[in-house]
């Protein structure tokens, strides 16, 4: 891995890069998403990171900030439940270098720290095999199978549950 990977809020401003980023991986994302292709797209995209509980973030690659990827969490609700759900995407042509690995790591100390997770869940297709890795490579844990889950790409997909829980910490009450 060559340079420092930066994770950052998504914004406004990323609109030419993740379109571009995200054309080019269009063979990498089919048939387990759809990326905003278009600035229309991308604009509806961020839109939906207005809400609270939802937060979207890139992560780019050293001084050259070429777009590695986009992770998202989103539908966090704090209090007894204290949790939210993983989604991201690489792009082309930096995935299978670790850079996602990285950028995971550092999106799960947000959830974990700033945010106060307890929980991240991501629901991943069965035959995702690479999204499958991940997640297992940072210790994500498969709690389940959920049959027409999601719909993507205009049919309801099966998806498996994978989990992260914060670990407890040292003293503290477990209940």
């Amino acid at each position: 891995m060559a340079g420092r990977l930066t994770l950052r809020p998504l914004r406004a401003a990323d609109a030419e890069a993740f379109v571009a980023a995200a054309r080019r991986s269009r063979w990498l994302h089919r048939p387990w998403l759809t990326a905003p292709c278009t600035a229309a797209a991308f604009g509806k995209h961020l839109d939906r990171f207005e809400a609270p509980g939802s937060y979207a973030f890139v992560a780019e690659l050293g001084t050259s900030q070429q777009l590695v990827g986009a992770l998202y969490l989103t539908n966090i609700v704090h209090g007894p439940f204290c949790s939210g759900y993983l989604s991201y995407c690489a792009f082309a042509p930096l995935q299978g270098q670790g850079h996602m690995k990285q950028a995971l790591w550092q999106l799960v100390r947000i959830a974990f720290g700033d945010l106060g997770l307890h929980r991240i869940e991501a629901n991943i297709q069965p035959g995702n095999a690479a999204s499958i890795a991940l997640v297992r490579g940072c210790g994500f844990v498969r709690e389940g199978y959920s049959a027409a889950y999601l719909k993507i790409g205009g049919r309801w997909r099966d998806h498996e549950r994978w989990a992260l829980v914060r670990p407890a910490r040292r003293g503290a009450a477990r209940g």
